[in-house]
């Protein structure tokens, strides 16, 4: 199909493109004018219905959207703006330099730019901030042909349909109710009667947009109420918006657990000057606190001239105890992320990792402590290297474990304590365990 509308392109046959793209779902013709060079995606551009145009251009990546907008007519651009639902063009206006922001906005309609600026009033990572205002609204006074009649005249340009909010004549949310309750009702039936006003799951304008996320992963809802201080409602957040975010979300938390600054632009996308930037931060600060088992190894240059033997064991030991650390760590970050841990089971996660590293420590140490005495013939060493190993796995899980918590109490990513934060703690606190258990098993 790619082929098909390349070959379509280069002969300009507008024609053919739009009867092929009709069938098309946008996100496969969004792929289509990503693959084009910037004068075939105009063409495949003006090919789409008004409607489409709209629908594709959301789709597209910022440089791309940038791209297009230097190119379309300012009567072209203004079409295109108004057909995005409020939430895409405020994201829009967002993501792209002022210059190409001023151009969009002046050829939007005033509905328009006043829906937008609304939407970007709020704070950034809001539920506000990522809302739109086009939504189904219904009074409790409406019977439920009204109300019909209702989402016929409005509803074309509206987001979701499914769900109506019932709102008082203050603009206050008193209720919900769905499409399908309607269908299944009379046409003589009030919407107060029939709509559900227990247990009415919305969220604040303020509120952080993580919390919307956790409520559809819990409620499996459609779309979610925004309402401001007073209970007036003025959004909602559907589950396309959410899952964009669930997306950003996991990606920054995979940034930092990689030691990374977060990332905005895809990696393709982005100078090797801005990568290197991302990168180094982190690096430095872990290579700075590193020094730290470098002072240990200094510390005990006298255990090393006694028994040299000591030495081959430490890459095992502080491999081992970050590698431990790290599945601790993970387990509990990914629990925070999606709402299986909060910061009251904190004593939980410290008893069940305790008790994990118990069983894992011991039948490491086990098993370590056959081999090496197999391999050198020196029980007081392999006994030492074994404990040792014992202890570092249950220092190495229970921080692993804690951190993330710890990290969240103080109203940190717990992201942050991921592998790299764990495992530098544990090279230190595994270098100090070893050589004071050397010290006195061995008496050095």
């Amino acid at each position: 199909m790619l082929d098909r509308i390349k070959s379509l392109v280069e002969a300009k046959n507008v024609k053919e493109l739009r009867s092929i793209t009709e069938d098309m779902n946008e996100a496969d013709i969004a792929d289509a004018v990503e693959e084009l060079e910037p004068e075939g995606r105009v063409i495949l551009f003006r090919a789409l219905s008004r409607d489409m145009a709209a629908e594709v251009f959301a789709y597209l990546s910022p440089d791309t959207k940038e791209a297009l907008v230097s190119q379309l007519t300012t009567p072209e651009l203004g079409r295109i703006v108004d057909e995005l639902f409020l939430d895409d063009a405020a994201d829009l206006v967002e993501e792209l330099p002022l210059d190409v922001v001023k151009r969009i906005l002046e050829s939007a309609s005033p509905d328009t730019r006043r829906g937008i600026n609304q939407l970007l009033q709020y704070q950034e990572d809001s539920a506000g901030s990522i809302m739109t205002t086009e939504y189904i609204s219904l009074r409790p006074d409406m019977n439920v042909e009204e109300s019909f009649r209702h989402i016929r005249e409005v509803g074309t340009d509206k987001e979701t349909l499914y769900t109506c909010y019932v709102t008082d004549p203050k603009g206050i949310l008193i209720g919900v109710v769905t499409v399908r309750t309607m269908l299944l009702s009379k046409y003589e039936d009030k919407i107060g009667d029939i709509m559900t006003d227990t247990n009415l799951i919305s969220v604040n304008t303020n509120d952080d947009r993580e919390i919307v996320t956790e409520l559809f992963q819990k409620y499996d809802f459609i779309a979610i109420p925004v309402v401001d201080s007073e209970k007036h409602l003025v959004g909602i957040v559907t589950v396309d918006d959410a899952m964009e975010v669930l997306e950003e979300e996991s990606t920054e938390d995979f940034h930092k657990m990689a030691a990374m600054l977060p990332m905005d632009e895809p990696y393709l996308d982005m100078g090797i000057a801005e990568l290197a930037r991302k990168r180094i931060i982190w690096l430095m600060v872990l290579m700075i606190s590193a020094t730290l088992s470098g002072s240990i190894l200094n510390h005990y240059q006298s255990v090393f001239a006694a028994l040299p033997a000591l030495i081959a064991s430490i890459p095992m030991l502080m491999d081992t105890g970050g590698n431990a650390g790290s599945q601790s760590s993970t387990l509990v970050i990914r629990g925070i992320a999606v709402g299986e841990l909060r910061l009251r089971d904190a004593l939980k996660v410290l008893f069940k990792e305790i008790r994990v590293s118990l069983m894992v420590g011991g039948g490491l140490a086990v098993v370590n402590f056959v081999y090496k005495y197999a391999m050198s013939g020196d029980f007081l060493l392999s006994l030492t290297v074994g404990i040792s190993l014992f202890a570092t796995v249950i220092f190495a899980q229970t921080i692993g474990g804690m951190l993330p918590l710890l990290a969240k109490s103080l109203g940190f990513d717990p992201a942050l304590m991921a592998a790299p934060i764990v495992t530098t703690i544990v090279d230190a606190g595994s270098l100090t365990m070893y050589f004071m258990v050397a010290s006195h098993i061995m008496t050095i």
